[in-house]
């Protein structure tokens, strides 16, 4: 692993590191979705501190590169990060259904209650 990419993955993991901390600041970020970034991020940053262990990984998994198999992690890891936002947006999707079907009938009850009362 050359030494570009050992620079571009410090600045890369400490980037998402700032970003994390600035979007927790102001609230835009939930626990549970900076611990995922702070983990990719201190993933990149071990990728970038210890490439032996990164040419240990790549050669056990037969990936002739090292720069291969890192990117390859990233893409895995950003790969499961879509799936999981994938099934909170599946479920909150149904929510909104709910909730607007809820709604509707609430609302066509008092339409039929103002309907029958006698004035």
């Amino acid at each position: 692993m050359g030494p570009v990419l050992r620079i571009a993955l410090v600045l890369s993991a400490f980037t998402v590191l700032l970003f994390v901390v600035r979007k927790l600041k102001t609230s835009q970020f939930q626990n549970s979705d900076s611990m995922y970034w702070l983990f990719l991020s201190a993933c990149l940053l071990f990728s970038a501190l210890f490439p032996k262990a990164i040419y240990t990984l790549s050669g056990l998994l037969g990936i002739q590169s090292p720069s291969n198999f890192v990117f390859l992690a990233v893409i895995a890891m950003l790969l499961v990060r879509e799936f999981t936002i994938q099934v909170q947006l599946t479920q909150l999707r149904t929510k909104v259904t709910l909730l607007a079907q809820e709604i509707a009938l609430r609302d066509c009850k008092t339409n039929r209650a103002d309907n029958q009362d006698p004035q």
